[in-house]
């Protein structure tokens, strides 16, 4: 009965894993939906924000502002890399990792410096297992942050790109589209207006019935256009930041319930399987040692 008594401490460990597993995917069920409703609340203050700058984009030719510098030849670049301080969350770091690995050895292979700002945990010890030199890691964001961290990140590559330290700063993260899809992407945000395209990608792909562009009428400005554009640039890559952060937050919790309830009913599984095998070898053992009990009276007699 040796064999039988491991497959019992086994079933019984397997159950207490399923209890943890069980009680995280509870867990991040809950953290989920309230960031689920987070995002929803901040949408329609960046879809009217980003509104105000479509009707001003005609005017970015003719404002000199140092956040809508272009440059032909980018010589260095800033990378925003959003993953989480801790694992147990299926594909959600891996996916992001990957997709700023490629997009480091894109930038190099053309000649650019590339700076890497990494928030979380997993990110930083990836790129120490690279020996990718980061610029700074930022491990104090979760699901109760606020736009506070947001713009203090924000600011940062406001400061450094006006200053020409930068010449171009993207985010990678993972986007929200939907609670059934999040997926990783890399957005240019800096300067101004290199990430409306793929915004605009996913802002169809999340609301498919809406139309791609507006029609804007004729605006007055008042007071002048630069100083409205110089006031409302950095307000866009705050908020477009805090986006961004929101919803990886978002995605990874999403991401986490469906890796602990994919565990919990593999647990579950095992269980069974277990189980069954265990009543077999007991089944067994009983049968032998009626066996010998028999086989013994016989011989006596």
């Amino acid at each position: 009965m040796a064999g039988a008594k491991v497959l019992k401490k086994r079933i019984g460990a397997v159950r207490n894993t399923r209890k943890i597993t069980r009680t995280m995917e509870m867990v991040s069920t809950a953290k989920s939906k309230r960031m689920v409703t987070r995002v929803n609340a901040s949408r329609p203050y960046n879809d009217k924000i980003m509104e105000i700058m479509e009707s001003m984009e005609h005017l970015a030719g003719e404002t000199v502002l140092p956040l809508l510098r272009t440059t032909e030849t980018p010589h260095r670049i800033g990378i925003l890399v959003v993953t989480a301080n801790r694992g147990l969350c299926g594909g959600y770091n891996a996916n992001v990792l990957r997709m700023a690995r490629a997009r480091v050895v894109e930038h190099q292979k053309m000649g650019r410096e590339v700076e890497i700002v990494v928030i979380g945990k997993k990110g930083s010890a990836y790129f120490k297992f690279l020996k990718l030199p980061m610029k700074q890691v930022i491990t104090d964001i979760d699901d109760a942050f606020h736009y506070d961290q947001a713009k203090e990140i924000a600011d940062r590559f406001i400061s450094d790109f006006s200053m020409g330290h930068y010449d171009g700063v993207e985010v990678v993260s993972t986007v929200y589209v939907s609670s059934a899809l999040q997926k990783p992407i890399c957005d240019p945000i800096l300067p101004v207006g290199t990430h409306k395209k793929e915004d605009e990608h996913a802002d169809q792909a999340a609301h498919p019935a809406k139309k791609e562009k507006k029609n804007h009428s004729a605006f007055l400005f008042e007071p002048d256009p630069k100083f409205i554009l110089k006031r409302i640039l950095p307000h866009v890559i705050r908020a477009t930041i805090f986006r961004k952060i929101l919803e990886a937050v978002t995605s990874e919790q999403i991401f986490r319930r469906i890796a602990m309830k994919n565990a919990s009913d593999n647990a579950g599984e095992m269980t069974k399987l277990l189980t069954r095998t265990y009543n077999r070898k007991r089944q067994a053992g009983i049968t032998q040692e009626l066996a010998e009990i028999v086989s013994g009276a016989d011989a006596i007699g």
